[in-house]
């Protein structure tokens, strides 16, 4: 309950959930007995969830009714021996944002020691379109700001993400802003009430009064981002609010993003993104009027097929306005609080930086990076084309983050052999087991002995001390299955496997390879929790090779319905993180149930239909019976529950990151009868 600054309380909603989770009781042998396998496919993720924690080995073979016990030491042979049968080429390696910094490391280390460079994370199905396009714009794939950055702004643009729900720490901070009498500006098709409205649990004015969140909601079609943004950016250059000065020193690539800012229509722009110009000037003419801003962004801006390009296109904006490399200012991609970029710094990912890769080689002797591994996708792609002898996945829920939920079912059940290092049951599991499935359990975080470190979004490396099982059973540390694992595949003598199981060793190892965790070495001798030089920029001067920040023109996409057609969004409940529901109703939604399509009550009459009607909701790829649920969403867009609504997501990605295009679907409502 402390961020980055040290202050307390800090309260998440979803930080409690899951440790009340992982307080749950152990499931027995007698439960599994009782849970065969068809039953345990028509849970829900709530329902599973529910039934506990894993306290023991588990296996399932491909004849097998039921999830049975299995002792340690077979276990650890059997996924051994598949890894082996397999062959590194014909292995991926994925690892969720649950893991901490010294497992994930220790994964890719063995992956690559082994001989595959197909290791990689949950990112590139959430954030590796921000990756990629910050990495054009300043160098650096991860926020250009720190904490500090957001209490010196004086605007926030919000896009594409719901905080009050997945991010309720970055409310607190909006809510600051607007109490110095700075401006938030929301984007975002359907009307959040947390974005609207919000009572911060830790601040008692907030919790007893509630607090104003927006001071400007603007609400685009789906999939019509780099048009609004684009229109955005013409109204601040006519009204003269471009920086010049910041440009012609610190940027390159302006003319011809100005030079398509002029060419492209009003007309055109707002038919795209409907948004009136009125509406576009006066949320213009507040990011004029600001010093300041912050532009802030989660999946609802990367989760298309020109999700690289939205972040592009609102980054135009901030180097625009000189907002980038200054305090107080800069691009935020809201990647949550678990370890999702902790697991990206430490390695794990397809192909590493030069500088990583040559520390790899010189103190491990592992020439890494000369290869490229498969990304997430191009991984499960393999195994849908019988491509893949086994998959190891430290945490997480993969089958449940695909677009095409029966595809990514086929394609996992056709791996002779999947590992998951796992607290709890999840629909992977089940729907995604390969011929045999083992599933190792694994202490949470905060029940290691010893302590692991984490990074948040605003770079910052953060240690947690560590404690004793909530629950009777026989767990282990990630940091010890993988090594135990390690010591049956490679070579013996390759590693001195003691130092290896060593938390603090981990960390003086990844001090000496990755750039910027050279504070890790001393945090284990009272050294602090520390920012990573090189990611934020308070001055402009950044990591690009020209030391300057880059324009870059982001074409309008071809994202146009059909006559009788919707824009289709999905999105995560209030009480859900990821893929793992908690709760099945929605408060801030009003939804009592996950089966629903939301839709404008325009659009609802226009069919005929009303608030309970049961539909089906078609795409090309699959079809689904939803109740319709009619929301204050703009008119001719749709939303629905991820990832129950995977079944209508084509298997269709951003070409320049990889990331599914979730909110970059085309569907077709039609009433059951």
């Amino acid at each position: 309950m402390v961020n980055e600054a040290g202050r307390f309380p800090e309260v998440c909603k979803k930080s409690l959930q899951a440790q009340a989770g992982d307080m749950a009781g152990p499931i027995t042998e007698e439960s599994l007995r009782q849970h065969p396998l068809t039953h345990l496919a028509r849970l829900s993720s709530a329902q599973l969830e529910g039934l506990g924690r894993i306290a023991f080995p588990l296996i399932a073979e491909e004849d097998d009714t039921h999830f049975r016990r299995i002792p340690w030491e077979d276990a650890l042979e059997r996924a051994s021996a598949g890894l082996q049968a397999a062959g590194p080429q014909e292995v991926f390696f994925y690892s969720s944002g649950r893991s901490s910094n010294e497992a994930a490391f220790l994964m890719q280390v063995v992956a690559r020691a082994w001989g595959t460079q197909n290791i990689n994370n949950c990112s590139y199905y959430c954030h590796n379109a921000s990756g990629v396009a910050l990495t054009r714009v300043y160098g650096s794939g991860t926020a250009s700001i720190a904490l500090e950055d957001l209490e010196e702004a004086d605007l926030a643009v919000v896009a594409g993400a719901n905080p009050a729900s997945n991010h309720p720490r970055l409310i607190t901070q909006l809510v600051n802003l607007r109490r110095r009498r700075g401006k938030v500006i929301i984007v975002n098709p359907l009307r959040e009430l947390g974005l609207v409205r919000f009572r911060v649990p830790s601040d008692w004015r907030s919790l007893v009064f509630g607090s104003t969140i927006s001071d400007v909601y603007l609400q685009p079609h789906v999939g019509s981002d780099i048009a609004l943004f684009t229109a955005l950016l013409k109204a601040v250059v006519e009204s003269g609010g471009a920086d010049d000065y910041y440009i012609d020193n610190y940027t390159i690539g302006w003319d011809a993003v100005e030079r398509s800012v002029t060419e492209l229509s009003w007309a055109s722009l707002i038919e795209a993104c409907g948004i009136s110009r009125h509406d576009i000037q006066h949320a213009a003419e507040i990011m004029i009027e600001a010093k300041r801003g912050i532009l802030c962004w989660a999946m609802g801006l990367t989760h298309h097929l020109h999700g690289t390009d939205n972040i592009i296109a609102l980054s135009n904006i901030a180097l625009a306005r000189g907002w980038l490399g200054r305090p107080g200012c800069g691009l935020l991609p809201i990647r949550g609080h678990s370890n999702v970029q902790g697991v990206g710094s430490v390695g794990v990912t397809p192909n590493l930086k030069a500088a990583f890769a040559a520390k790899m080689e010189e103190i491990y002797g592992i020439a890494a990076g000369k290869e490229k591994g498969m990304t997430t996708f191009e991984s499960m792609q393999a195994a849908a084309e019988g491509r893949v002898g086994a998959a190891f996945m430290l945490g997480g829920n993969l089958f449940a983050s695909n677009p095409d939920r029966y595809w990514a079912a086929a394609a996992m059940k056709r791996i002779p052999l999947t590992i998951y290092l796992s607290t709890k049951l999840n629909e992977g599991h089940v729907h995604g087991r390969g011929r045999t499935s083992l599933i190792l359990p694994v202490l949470a975080r905060d029940e290691e002995a010893q302590t692991t470190t984490q990074e948040s979004m605003f770079n910052f490396v953060r240690l947690s001390e560590g404690g004793t099982p909530v629950v009777e059973g026989n767990l282990r540390s990630e940091v010890d299955i993988i090594a135990s694992l390690a010591e049956r595949i490679l070579p013996r003598g390759r590693f001195d496997w003691a130092a290896l199981r060593s938390h603090r060793h981990l960390r003086e190892q990844i001090a000496r390879i990755v750039p910027g965790y050279e504070p890790l070495a001393r945090i284990d001798e009272g050294g602090a929790e520390f920012h990573i030089e090189g990611r934020s920029f308070h001055e402009p001067r950044f990591a690009t090779v020209d030391r300057k920040a880059h324009f870059h023109v982001a074409p309008l996409p071809d994202f146009s319905p059909g006559a009788d057609e919707f824009r289709l969004m999905t999105l995560r409940s209030e009480g859900q993180f990821n893929t793992v529901v908690y709760e099945e109703e929605d408060l801030y939604r009003g939804n009592t149930r996950r089966d629903v399509v939301m839709m404008a009550e325009e659009d609802a009459c226009g069919l005929g239909l009303q608030e309970g009607d049961r539909v089906h909701v078609r795409t090309d790829t699959g079809v689904l019976e939803v109740t319709v649920s009619v929301a204050d969403i703009r008119s001719g867009n749709l939303a629905m529950y991820y990832p129950e609504a995977n079944v209508l997501v084509p298997r269709r990605v951003d070409e320049h990151s990889g990331t599914p295009a979730f909110k970059s679907v085309l569907a077709r409502v039609v009433r059951v009868t």
